[in-house]
């Protein structure tokens, strides 16, 4: 088994089986990223139907957890209706991520975490099911012409303050992982985020690929952030889209990445999160083994 601090992302089973992959099969998927040679994994409940239906599972998961001999190091709970004004809609989001920090608690996970808040987009139809908001979704969307910006961040703060103390009465962190297109995806706007939240258990998810496409320097984010990661999301990216690569594919300086990370001292988490739709991969698995291997050898086989 590969060593502990390497974690199995949930993108491995959305790459094989689809977005959001068949919660009815969340067994199977953990069976998976075992046979891989995996000892921590991910897991998730996306948007209302799928955190839902692993909620309604959520024991027999836990019995297969423990005799798997797995660890769920973290649980994502995608909600990204959690950002909107709406009170009804807000209120309906806080009850499902409620239901997600028990989640969390059963299975024995660090976290729970989510993408960074969307901002109040209006899309055509809800808010697309998707991983990235990439430029086609973007262009569709447009923010209300009668948004009152300090209102709607208030707003936003007092929620996610509400977000944080309930995932800390589960005695779980909050990580907010970056994407394209999200508030607080960046360095600079996560810290901004933080220091207006004010809770300690307010995480940011260091995502390498899609903070290399922010053109968020990695290097300088970890010398930064070093107070507030404790886990990152490894892939490589060629700095032209959102993809997520195997380690060595894209142009990502890993030697200089890993420099940094022993230089601030990380002892946190490492989660390979390869693959998605916008992904050119020709083996999923062998790309996972690669990237484990390449991190025992490279990172974790120096120590």
């Amino acid at each position: 088994m590969y060593n502990e601090r390497i974690v199995c992302a949930y993108l491995y089973p959305i790459t094989k089986y689809g977005y959001p992959p068949d919660a009815d099969r969340t067994v199977d998927y953990l069976r998976e990223m075992k046979a891989l040679g995996f000892k921590n994994v991910e897991l998730e409940g996306i948007r209302e139907s799928h955190l839902q239906k692993v909620y309604d599972l959520k024991d027999n998961i836990a019995e297969n957890i423990i005799s798997l001999d797995l660890n769920v190091s973290y649980f994502c709970t995608v909600l990204p209706g959690l950002s909107l004004p709406d009170k009804n809609t807000k209120q309906q989001q806080l009850d499902l991520f409620v239901k997600g920090c028990e989640i969390a608690k059963l299975f024995g996970a660090k976290g729970v975490l989510d993408n960074a808040p969307l901002p109040p987009y209006k899309f055509p139809a809800d808010i697309p099911v998707v991983r990235h908001y990439n430029d086609e979704i973007m262009s569709s969307a447009y923010l209300p012409f009668d948004l009152n910006w300090d209102e709607y961040w208030d707003n936003l703060i007092n929620t996610y303050r509400t977000i944080c103390d309930i995932a800390k009465d589960y005695g779980l962190t909050y990580q907010v992982h970056p994407a394209l297109g999200l508030l607080s995806s960046t360095t600079d706007s996560f810290l901004y985020f933080y220091d207006a939240v004010k809770r300690d258990n307010l995480r940011f998810n260091l995502d390498t690929a899609n903070q290399f496409i922010l053109n968020d320097n990695l290097t300088l984010a970890l010398r930064r952030l070093k107070d507030h990661i404790d886990y990152i999301h490894i892939s490589d990216n060629r700095g032209k889209k959102p993809e997520h690569l195997e380690i060595g594919k894209g142009i990502i300086r890993w030697d200089i990445f890993f420099e940094t990370i022993d230089l601030i001292n990380y002892k946190g988490l490492i989660g390979l999160d390869i693959g998605g739709s916008e992904s050119s991969i020709d083996n999923l698995d062998i790309a996972y083994k690669n990237s484990a291997d390449w991190l025992e050898k490279n990172w974790l086989g120096k120590k």
